[in-house]
């Protein structure tokens, strides 16, 4: 069986999902397929979910910033009432503990240049919002099994604090209520296909799917989250990318959080110890790792031979840094929590792009710090395909998105596939 569209889209992630609904709105008949059997069943489910406005670059911060309007105005974002219920953002505040590799200063004079309300706090003011909060420097940070995780500390932390970060409390239903929005208007969805072969045949391109179902388009959209590069392998894609992507297995951890934090505590960006923290429901909170240099990475090949469950040595690496933060953290005797795989590029900052081969477009190396950018993320690529179809050579004369909410210019040559490696990243998944 043979199915035409104008764009077809491959992966019904919150990336996925959020390309649909805004290519849809934008006059195109819009087909997306995933190998999971729904939408978010990916990477999206495990993120954490967490939306904040420090990163390394001033169109990073930007896109954050305004897709923060679109998560407070969820339901009109969307503009459907999604019968199953709406994703929540919980707005709780951020504290980012100082740390070399994203000086205090830089943040705070982009923070500024964006119009990002914000305070500085030194130890005292950390303490206050944090009873029984540790403020040692211990950067760099160590590995939990060496006696030098156990030194005493070299000075003590301040942290710049945004009060309008937050979280989103289901980021699965998240990409459902984008999907779900997109079908409203005309997307369609199909769950349970795997694509097998990937092919240009002159002005348009066909996807073959498992079941022998093909698919044709003028346009793919490469939104596959830590499968990507594969589907690019089979498109013949790739040739000219500078900047690598490669799947990496990570683990969030849940844990009771101790009673010395209050109900909706700020959010705690640690990579002073290499360590994230934020509230979980019922008590809890979760525990995620900014990949220390000290713990190798879990790259991995096949997406679909990773483990899918939290491991033990990962969970006490995490957890025991957390625990070294707020000391009367308890540390359970097993763990807990959730492992996922995402997509990473070389410098932690996506690729939102046209290729080489005309029609074909990437949404990758999203995983990990642009669940944040979700509600943004289709706006911007459906800028660069609207360009591209209609004649801009976006490679020599990179367009640009200007954002509704705040006014700020995106200039989307930020995300291009042959950008020169971001400098000024962290090396992690703050960006």
């Amino acid at each position: 069986m043979s199915t035409t569209a104008d764009a077809i889209i491959v992966g019904a992630g919150v990336v996925g999902a959020s390309t649909a609904l805004e290519l849809t709105r934008a006059g195109y008949s819009v087909l997306v397929v995933d190998k999971a059997g729904g939408p978010g069943f990916g990477s999206t489910s495990a993120s954490s979910a967490i939306v904040r406005f420090n990163y390394s670059t001033w169109d990073g911060m930007a896109a954050a910033w305004e897709s923060k309007f679109r998560w407070e105005a969820w339901a009109d974002h969307l503009g459907y009432a999604d019968a199953t219920g709406l994703a929540s953002f919980k707005r709780c505040g951020l504290a980012f503990l100082d740390v070399d590799i994203m000086p205090r200063e830089r943040l705070a004079r982009m923070f500024l240049e964006a119009g990002i309300p914000f305070e500085e706090w030194g130890p005292a003011e950390l303490a206050k919002a944090f009873p029984h909060l540790d403020t040692g420097r211990y950067f760099p940070p160590k590995p939990v099994t060496s006696d030098e995780f156990f030194e005493a500390p070299k000075g003590v932390l301040g942290a710049i604090y945004t009060p309008d970060a937050g979280y989103v409390d289901d980021p699965q239903r998240a990409a459902a209520n984008l999907a779900a929005a997109a079908a409203h208007i005309g997307a369609t969805f199909r769950y349970n296909k795997a694509v097998t072969a990937v092919e240009q045949r002159q002005q348009s391109w066909t996807v073959t799917l498992h079941d022998g179902d093909v698919l044709e388009g003028a346009i793919v959209v490469n939104a596959a989250g830590p499968w990507s590069t594969g589907l690019n392998r089979l498109a013949g894609i790739g040739s000219d990318f500078t900047v690598k992507v490669r799947p990496v297995r990570q683990e969030v951890h849940h844990v009771a959080a101790p009673p010395s934090l209050p109900t909706g505590f700020p959010i705690i960006a640690d990579a002073d110890l290499g360590t994230y923290l934020r509230e979980e429901s019922s008590g809890n909170m979760l525990i995620g790792g900014t990949e220390p240099a000290c713990d190798p990475l879990e790259w991995i090949d096949d997406p679909d031979a990773a483990n899918p469950h939290p491991t033990t040595q990962r969970f006490e690496a995490q957890v025991l840094r957390g625990a070294r933060r707020l000391p009367d953290l308890a540390v359970p005797n097993r763990p807990r929590g959730i492992a996922g795989v995402y997509d990473v590029a070389d410098d932690w900052t996506p690729i939102y792009d046209r290729t080489e081969l005309p029609g074909y477009y990437v949404a990758m190396g999203t995983s990990g710090n642009q669940f944040k950018n979700a509600p943004l993320i289709g706006s911007l690529m459906t800028t660069i395909i609207d360009g591209v179809t209609n004649g801009a050579d976006h490679d020599a004369h990179p367009l640009t998105y200007t954002a509704p909410h705040t006014g700020h210019i995106i200039n989307l040559a930020a995300f291009s596939r042959r950008r020169q490696t971001n400098t000024a990243s962290s090396g992690t998944v703050l960006g």
